[in-house]
């Protein structure tokens, strides 16, 4: 029944996506990379949702709230203030350009080579970190939720090799060979089913709890697990109180304002009204997705404490004790969905960013629009080679998935925040500002990361081991303690990026001052009610963090 549920539900969202798209254009570039600019609100905000919330994201952070609890709501809630921040402030200055990607919007404002540099960074974060901890992720909840090593009668490192190429192969054929349109279609159906199916989890979890009552679940979960729900973390903490205020911030901005593979469905709006209103339904529903991806967590700790060791384990784990049999299959399916777009998402934006901004300026100047689309599958195919080839790998890392993602997206996440906000805030700085922050900047992360960082926490951990210090809890405080959070790091990192690119621009400031000019491809009216609507959710974030 289960496998039935998976293969049917699939196997109908991919017809369905095939029959809404076979009309658009793909050997366009508009047709390929933004689904022929034709994009409504509600399938900018599906296509969103389910870009962000995959399986790295639903596994990762699950697993983050079964060691921590509810603090790690953090990077979901706060999401919603900057996706506000982008729809209001960032979008009206990209879309009235009629730009087709971030580091397009960089040449105009810098130069060609900017353009390049940051495309290339972006590349790099899509091949070795994004790309391979989705598949990971997808894989491990599969492998969990099925006893696949069992079922396949394979060891758990040749099931995950097994697990990781398969969805590697599926998602190529989607996002290679499909273009964005398919890729945002197939995408609002399966956000609808992963907001269907992720609220089952909690709900079936918490009836576990109470013995069959939801609320007295709550109640019990509520009473019995108080340290929790606390929202402010403490300086042990994954994420202390105050790096929301810091780097916090500055991650949420990147990922919501600069990223192309997000920036990309919005750009496929058929108006900014409707880009705008897409991005504002996602951060509505992005406030309330903690109860899919932290909660969960939270009742598997209840269920499991510490008989579960893999804190990544927690959630396949849960999701495989309360989901009935006929239901896990579904649920599985729009899983498969999640992963699928993410996946397919990255790669679509890897192809446009090589087509689009890389192809022609270094391998064939004079190429044609669909040889340069051409050429952008063929990179993306080449990408998502890597991408599988890593993934297996991930397993490994010493501090759980969603802290590796966060981490390794930090060294690109400051600069190219950092020279976007300096981009349209400023005329005078240069490009050689730009240019000596978007690789200075990655330096400076991977140096305090790498090298600073760990020399500090060893000698503040040697020299509080040879005064006695053994216990285990004393030495994590110390650790803490030695070196500040990489979210302060960022923090720090971005205003010295800042300031340098204002120096650059006080000594040798621009001469051909870039002045944006209005395109026709699209109506960039605003949307009316964005201030408003954008202000209600505004506070509703900040009122859950009084709650808690």
């Amino acid at each position: 029944m289960g496998i039935f549920s998976f293969i049917a539900f699939t196997l109908a969202v991919a017809v369905y996506a095939w029959w809404k798209t076979k009309g658009t254009d793909e050997k366009s570039a508009d047709g390929y990379y933004l689904g022929g600019r034709s994009l409504g609100a509600i399938t900018i905000a599906g296509s969103l949702l389910l870009t962000n919330l995959s399986a790295e994201q639903i596994v990762g952070l699950n697993g983050q709230s079964f060691s921590e609890g509810v603090v790690v709501m953090a990077w979901e809630t706060l999401a919603a203030i900057a996706m506000i921040g982008t729809a209001i402030w960032l979008l009206p200055r990209y879309m009235k350009g009629g730009i087709t990607t971030i580091p397009e919007f960089i040449e105009k404002r810098f130069d060609e080579n900017t353009k390049a540099i940051l495309s290339v960074l972006f590349l790099i974060a899509f091949g070795f970190v994004l790309l391979p901890t989705i598949l990971y992720a997808g894989s491990k909840a599969f492998i969990t939720m099925f006893e696949l090593p069992k079922l396949l009668g394979s060891s758990e490192t040749t099931t995950y090799w097994i697990s990781i190429w398969s969805i590697g192969i599926i998602g190529i054929i989607y996002a290679i060979f499909g273009g964005l349109k398919a890729v945002a279609v197939s995408d609002l159906i399966n956000a609808i089913g992963l907001l269907i199916g992720g609220l089952m989890i909690p709900f079936f979890g918490l009836a576990l709890i109470g013995d069959g009552n939801v609320m007295d679940g709550l109640g019990e979960l509520w009473s019995t697990n108080q340290d929790k729900f606390n929202a402010i973390g403490g300086e042990d903490s994954s994420i202390p109180f105050g790096t929301i205020f810091t780097g916090m911030m500055i991650a949420q901005m990147y990922y919501w304002g600069t990223n192309q593979s997000i920036l990309q469905r919005v750009f496929g709006a058929k108006s900014l009204k409707e880009g705008q209103k897409g991005m504002i339904l996602a951060a509505l529903v992005k406030f309330l997705i903690p109860v899919i991806v932290v909660l969960p967590g939270i009742i598997a700790w209840h269920i499991f404490g510490t008989n579960l060791k893999d804190a990544d384990a927690a959630y396949p784990e849960l999701v495989r004790k309360v989901l009935p049999a006929g239901l896990l299959g579904f649920f599985a399916a729009v899983l498969f969905g999640a992963v699928l777009s993410s996946f397919n998402s990255l790669l679509n934006s890897s192809a446009t960013l090589f087509g689009f901004d890389l192809y022609k300026k270094f391998f064939n100047k004079n190429a044609s629009e669909h040889k340069s689309v051409t050429a952008g599958k063929y990179f993306g195919l080449g990408l998502a080679l890597i991408s599988m080839t890593i993934a297996p790998f991930i397993r490994y890392a010493p501090d759980g998935l969603f802290d590796y993602i966060q981490k390794a997206l930090g060294s690109l996440s400051v600069p190219i925040l950092a020279v976007v906000i300096i981009g349209i805030t400023t005329k005078k700085v240069p490009a050689l500002g730009a240019k000596i922050v978007l690789v200075g900047g990655v330096l400076m992360y991977l140096i305090s990361l790498l090298i600073i960082g760990p020399y500090f926490t060893n000698s503040a951990l040697a020299e509080a081991k040879a005064s006695g210090i053994t216990d285990i809890e004393a030495l994590n405080l110390v650790k803490t303690r030695a070196y500040p959070h990489f979210l302060h790091i960022m923090g720090v990192l971005f205003v010295i990026n800042v300031v340098i690119m204002l120096i650059v621009g006080k000594l040798k400031p621009k001469t051909n001052i870039y002045i944006p000019v209005t395109t026709k491809q699209i109506d960039t009216t605003p949307w009316k009610y964005a201030l408003i609507t954008g202000t209600i959710i505004t506070i509703l974030v900040i009122s859950t963090y009084l709650i808690f």
